[in-house]
């Protein structure tokens, strides 16, 4: 695949995990492309910290009461936005984009309140598997290159995904994927963005597993095409 075309899916693919956030698109961009930049700290702390988060994607089941009557159950997803619209209940958006699940209740309940006296509120995640169109509040990584279906992929709550699940879940390596010099690029919460190359000949052929990284939060893997 050409150089034009895999900026092409870069940018498309990006698009899609991030729901539209150019600030990320353009960090990934630069990460691809060999360009990294300083990412603010602050920023790096709440999208790549990989603790639980509300985020661009995620959905939601959100449960509303008073002592009175039964609660009302709303599933819905975060957009694009970063907000969440309750059907029925509440007339503006709720912005809830790197908020814990503890401090969006908090701010529903503040809310609501406007409403109801006492609200009753309960907010959890909604399941969501590897690939599904809802994002895991665990984060995701992103895998590029020269694999069969690139893109991102959901973190699990476990968070033991690795290079290797990511591949699987990716269909594969293409015939002429580079398999020596597999790149992952991270960001840690400080802002700070460090490079990895892994050999993945080593970890299927010679069962070096404890070369097979484990992956966090944010993780951009690319797998060049080999020029021999």
């Amino acid at each position: 695949m050409g150089r034009l075309c895999l900026k092409f899916v870069f940018f498309a693919l990006a698009g899609v995990m991030l729901g539209g956030c150019a600030t990320i698109t353009e960090i990934f961009s630069d990460i691809v492309n060999g360009k990294p930049e300083p990412i603010a700290p602050d920023f790096a702390a709440t999208y790549f910290d990989g603790k639980p988060r509300v985020r661009v994607g995620v959905s939601l089941v959100v449960q509303v009461g008073i002592s009175s009557q039964t609660p009302t159950t709303m599933n819905v997803q975060v957009d694009q936005t970063g907000d969440i619209v309750l059907p029925l209940l509440l007339q503006e958006p709720v912005h809830c984009d790197g908020l814990t699940l503890e401090e969006l209740k908090d701010k529903l309940v503040q809310v609501y309140s406007v409403y109801y006296k006492q609200p009753q509120i309960m907010v959890t995640f909604a399941p969501f598997d590897a690939r599904s169109a809802s994002v895991s509040p665990w984060g995701t990584v992103m895998i590029l290159g020269e694999v069969s279906s690139p893109g991102p992929v959901n973190m699990p709550s476990t968070k033991d995904l690795t290079l290797m699940k990511v591949i699987q879940i990716a269909g594969g390596l293409k015939p002429f994927a580079d398999h020596r010099n597999v790149q992952i690029t991270r960001c840690d919460k400080e802002g700070k963005q460090t490079k990895f190359i892994v050999n993945i000949d080593e970890i299927g052929k010679d069962g070096r597993i404890d070369k097979d990284l484990v992956l966090t939060s944010g993780d951009v893997i690319w797998v060049p095409e080999t020029w021999y």
